[in-house]
């Protein structure tokens, strides 16, 4: 009877060694995307940042009176 138990205890640990090994493996895919989207999403800052700039000098540029846009001096 106590061998029973232990054969079949036995079995329960090999599958729950299965199932940890497999779950390593995920999460090792898991960790490598995260590193991918955390290096998109830095990039993805940086661009905006960039624009954010360029639009900055475009609405700049336009608040600057144009001598074009000034009442003659008389």
């Amino acid at each position: 009877m106590i061998a029973e138990q232990l054969s079949e205890l036995g079995g329960r640990v090999g599958q729950l060694e299965n199932r940890v090994s497999d779950l390593l493996l995920r999460m090792g895919d898991v960790e490598r995307v995260n590193a991918r989207l955390e290096e998109a999403a830095l990039t993805t800052a940086q661009a905006l940042a960039e624009i954010s700039g360029h639009w900055e000098a475009v609405y700049e540029a336009m608040r600057r009176k144009d001598p074009s846009q000034q009442a003659p001096e008389q």
